[in-house]
């Protein structure tokens, strides 16, 4: 009888041992240690960029760097209304007709407005990004929804799905002669026949994350990606494939490019490099980034 009580206490020290473990892993997984994104390779900081031997404005010869296969170490976090990223431009000209935005945001806060802006004139400006409640977001009032349009003009289309919190999404925008598609997650979200841009006055830059005013975000942004060329579907869905870190899937059309991977330098070679408002950097974004599905 001695023994078999020493056998019962051993089991229940050893089921208390067992209990103990399974919460801590339990623990562990909700921080997302375990997450397969934090054992992925991290290209460094300046580690991919654009190719262009006869300098900013010509044509790209390729990438040069680790450009597939690895996240970015970093990724911009923007906490409203006085965080942004500026850079100089021109990037596009007032006759633009064709282009496409890619950027990939993770939404901390109900309240948040644009995150990239395409400053395509003095008078009228360009953005893709999110909307909530703010005017050229009607009719989606209250919802976080995707956008494409013109910011100040009170004309903008949105798109059919509400981006959801705290998850990390892709956002991909066109534009052809006036129509307009938004992409989420590399499928068509919206498309529209009829959005006169009306711009005019001298082009600038772009602005990354608060506008001013009613304009903000809250929560983080990386790989921002303008383009001269009007995407399809399909490389529309091959930014979103490629993850967070992906390259640009049309070099020869790339105009800026802003992986916000630990500064805020433009790495298409146009070298229209940013400059940084109340902008941190994070290495540990990973932990909420669950990849392509």
């Amino acid at each position: 009888m001695l023994y078999t009580g020493i056998e019962h206490l051993s089991l229940m020290t050893y089921g208390w041992a067992i209990l103990i473990i399974a919460v801590v892993l339990g623990a562990l997984f909700q921080l997302g240690i375990f997450n397969a994104s934090n054992f992925a390779v991290k290209a460094p900081p300046g580690s991919c960029q654009a190719y262009r031997p006869n300098g900013p404005g010509t044509t790209v010869q390729g990438l040069e760097g680790e450009c597939i296969n690895a996240l970015p170490q970093y990724v911009a976090q923007f906490n409203g209304a006085t965080s942004n990223v500026v850079a100089p431009g021109p990037l596009l000209p007032n006759s633009i007709t064709q282009f496409s935005e890619s950027v990939w945001i993770y939404v901390s806060s109900e309240g948040s407005a644009p995150v990239v802006f395409t400053v395509a004139g003095e008078s009228s400006d360009w953005v893709i990004g999110i909307c909530n409640g703010y005017s050229p977001c009607a009719p989606n009032n209250g919802l976080v929804t995707a956008a494409i349009g013109l910011e100040g003009g009170g004309n903008a289309n949105t798109g059919s799905n509400s981006i959801p919190l705290n998850t990390w999404v892709n956002i991909v925008g066109t534009y052809d002669n006036g129509a307009t598609t938004i992409y989420l997650n590399g499928f068509p979200d919206g498309t529209y026949p009829n959005l006169n841009l009306n711009v005019n006055g001298a082009p600038t830059g772009i602005v990354i994350g608060s506008g001013g005013g009613n304009s903000f975000f809250t929560g983080d942004i990386s790989n921002v990606q303008i383009y001269n060329v009007t995407f399809t579907a399909a490389e529309a869905n091959a930014l979103y494939t490629e993850g967070i870190g992906g390259a640009p899937v049309k070099p020869q059309n790339l105009v800026g490019w802003w992986p916000l991977n630990g500064n805020a330098n433009d790495y298409s070679g146009n070298n229209n490099n940013g400059a940084a408002t109340s902008v941190t950097y994070s290495g540990s974004w990973s932990r909420q980034y669950a990849g392509p599905v």
